[in-house]
């Protein structure tokens, strides 16, 4: 038989099979077109704020291969996160009809400050488009440093708190802990807002008081006994306040009327309304003195208020002279403090209290082991004593044993217990005299807590020290001198 010489064939083995399968009908495993149109993004998030309208609002376009709008598109178009590290939530209308091929999301807002989100979209037959990565940002107003946790108000009108928990204290309907800002649910506005040991409350434009988080000694005040509230509860009785002041186990508040009322723990008659009996809802103080301020004791059991005249009145626990009336016997009702001193403000921390003069100038009364009192020694004092080095104050706040003030310029100077870095030297070591707050920040609110110390700048940035967890910056990492809220 002859060979055949192949070379002579006048086409190869991959042509006569792609003959064969054109001869049998068989279009064979192809993959389907790519989408000849796709979304793409026209306006598009630089940088946003927490829990507010995304604004200018998101639009997304239906293009075509030519990357023209394709005019007569009526496509259902759905939007989510893409990029999110910090668990952040996209509420608002999330599937949108185009219009003229663009179809624009006016309501979009994410509730979690962090960097490096981002936006998908989709829409059936279409190329999905991702936007360029942006930062979701807080501006903070006020912050008020508590237990193991922290809040503060945002602008325009949000409220946030991190750290720690377990009794809800955070108010974003869980007992999980957070360290970095999470938003208060409930939808309710906030111009005030003071965290205590293990709950928190805020107080609305109106007047209107609202708490959340442990309730188990009546905190809360909504009149109920409950475990614990893990969103903000109205405070029960109907009164208008014009302040309201968190402490340990108990509430007090200042009623538009200068009446002060308190409920909750009243196990060294903290509430000073005469008795040692536990409140589920507001008491009237005894004593019929009229308050312009109230202040809740950071860590035990008692309360001191201002009046307009300037006398501070405190009731409660006395146990290492923190009333400051020159005894250590407890008082169930309101009594003055001694020296005769004028305050324009009074702040009740752990075991002990501090007031501020008209003239800037700090004095303190209470426990002193720590150098809380800012005298120089480490001796109680049942009476108040003049915080030394000379400095002028413009407001100032006393916590679990340390107490920091804040000038007219900006500095913030703190003294006291400082085994987690809460003064803010970057040291560990307690002071018994002001120390300038590390960093060269210029703040205009501080607030001292637990274990930690929080501050806001004249830029509208928050920065904590003291214990990790409670600093917010997304970390549990301790920090002895000034560290930034995520925001």
């Amino acid at each position: 038989m002859p060979w055949i010489r192949l070379r002579h064939i006048p086409w190869t083995l991959p042509t006569l099979a792609a003959s064969i399968i054109a001869c049998s009908g068989d279009k064979g495993p192809t993959q389907p077109a790519a989408p000849t149109t796709k979304l793409v993004f026209m306006v598009q998030p630089v940088t946003a704020t927490g829990a507010q309208l995304i604004t200018p609002a998101v639009q997304v376009a239906v293009h075509d291969a030519s990357g023209n709008t394709v005019t007569t598109a009526t496509d259902e178009v759905t939007i989510g996160l893409g990029a999110n590290t910090v668990g952040g939530k996209l509420t608002g209308t999330l599937r949108v009809t185009a219009i003229q091929g663009i179809a624009t999301f006016s309501d979009l807002r994410i509730d979690r400050p962090g960097s490096g989100y981002t936006l998908n979209t989709n829409a059936a037959g279409r190329s999905g488009a991702t936007s360029a990565s942006f930062p979701v940002r807080l501006t903070f107003t006020d912050v008020s440093a508590g237990g193991p946790h922290t809040c503060g108000l945002t602008t325009p009108s949000a409220t946030y708190c991190w750290g720690g928990n377990a009794g809800g204290a955070l108010g974003d309907t869980t007992t999980a802990s957070w360290p970095s800002p999470v938003l208060v649910a409930g939808g309710v506005t906030f111009t005030a807002v003071s965290a205590g040991y293990n709950h928190t409350c805020g107080l609305t434009a109106a007047g209107v008081a609202y708490c959340w988080g442990n309730d188990s000694n009546g905190e809360v005040g909504d009149g109920l006994p409950q475990v614990l509230a893990i969103t903000p509860t109205p405070v029960a009785g109907g009164l208008s306040f014009a302040a309201v002041s968190t402490g340990w186990l108990h509430t007090c508040g200042v009623t538009l009327a200068n009446a002060a009322y308190c409920w909750g723990a009243n196990s060294s008659g903290e509430l000073g309304d005469g008795t040692t009996i536990q409140r589920f809802a507001p008491a009237a103080v005894a004593g019929g003195v009229s308050f312009t301020a109230v202040s809740s004791s950071a860590y035990f059991g008692h309360t001191c208020g201002l009046t307009a005249a300037g006398a501070a009145y405190c009731w409660g626990s006395n146990v290492y002279g923190q009333l400051g009336d020159g005894t250590t016997i407890d008082r169930l009702t309101p009594g003055l403090v001694a020296g005769g001193l004028s305050f324009t403000a009074v702040s009740a921390g752990g075991f002990q209290t501090c007031g501020l003069t008209s003239a800037g100038a700090v004095y303190c009364w209470g426990n002193n082991s720590n150098g809380g009192l800012g005298d120089g020694t480490t001796t109680n004092r049942p009476s108040p004593v003049l915080v030394v080095g000379g400095l002028s104050f413009a407001t100032m706040s006393a916590g679990n044993g340390q107490t920091c003030g804040l000038t007219s310029a900006g500095a913030v100077y703190c003294w006291g217990y400082n085994t987690f870095g809460q003064v803010g030297d970057g040291t560990t070591t307690d002071r018994s005299t002001p120390v300038l707050v590390a960093g060269g920040l210029s703040f205009t609110v501080v607030s001292a807590g637990l274990y930690h110390t929080c501050g806001v700048t004249d830029v509208g940035a928050a920065y904590c020290w003291g214990m990790g967890g409670m600093v917010g910056d997304g970390t549990t990492t301790q920090r002895l001198t000034p560290t930034r809220v995520v925001q």
